[in-house]
């Protein structure tokens, strides 16, 4: 069984030290492929260069909320020119963010509207932050998808309740499932994560953040996707073999990532 870590951050200073050994630590856990989103220009540019290094290395290019006030036309004409590159398999992670106020509302949308009308155009799938904007970020996506041509998206680090799952699914959008799903102060997200339809999750670590139980508090990293697989399987009651490829397959046609061998 192959897994895929669908959102992973290791271009951060966090992996300098060890990464290779991070990499083997998931290739023993079953986890074969990565996608690695930025946050900013200069993550862009380094992701995309990883990703050359690295063959089983996916990048994503774009502005993350808070770092909203940097997009303008020059900043997405050089974005535009980093995901032509072979390696680059979608834009994100963009969205909104009203957790902390490094951008105005404002600001977050203008960058957010011009990103996702950015990965139209390009036909590439985006990745989507949102934390304590849910309401405002689906508004935003709704429009977005029924315009149509979408070319298929994630909810990155989903944290919804059950009647976004309902319309996120309708709309035809993927949910990423990570390290809280194993929180045992979670029990809402569980029964969430319940309802949502198997065709449309992928897992995710956000390494090197959400390490999942027993890990939590300490640095994550893509190996530990196989426990949040883990529990899933628990969850739906299924073999983790079969979950695991239905997860590959997910991640697979999102991205429009080679089959697995």
């Amino acid at each position: 069984m192959e897994l895929i870590d669908s959102h992973c951050h290791l271009d951060f200073e966090q992996f300098d030290e060890d990464r290779e050994q991070v990499l083997a630590n998931a290739a023993e856990a079953g986890v074969k492929r990565f996608i690695n989103p930025s946050i900013d220009l200069e993550t862009s540019r380094r992701v995309v260069k990883l990703a050359e290094r690295y063959a089983n290395l996916y990048a994503a290019v774009g502005f993350h909320p808070y770092g909203a006030s940097e997009v303008n036309e020059e900043a997405l004409g050089r974005l535009a020119e980093l995901a032509a590159q072979p390696k680059v398999v979608a834009i994100g992670e963009i969205g909104l963010d009203y957790y902390r106020d490094r951008a105005s509302k404002e600001v977050q949308y203008q960058a957010f509207e011009a990103q996702l009308a950015l990965a139209k155009r390009l036909n590439l799938p985006v990745i989507i932050h949102q934390r304590e904007a849910a309401a405002d970020t689906m508004a935003v996506l709704r429009r977005w998808a029924q315009d149509g041509g979408q070319p298929g998206l994630v909810l990155h680090a989903f944290s919804g309740d059950a009647a976004m799952v309902e319309e996120a699914a309708a709309l035809g959008f993927y949910m990423g499932v990570g390290g809280p799903i194993t929180f045992k102060n979670a029990p809402e997200f569980v029964e969430v994560a319940r309802r949502m339809p198997l065709d449309k999750i992928l897992v995710e670590t956000d390494a090197p953040f959400l390490s999942p139980h027993p890990y939590r508090g300490k640095r994550n990293e893509p190996a530990r996707v196989a426990l949040v697989a883990e529990k899933l399987a628990q969850l739906f009651q299924m073999e983790l073999s079969v979950l695991g490829e239905q997860l590959t397959t997910n991640t697979e046609m999102l991205f429009q990532l080679p089959k697995a061998r």
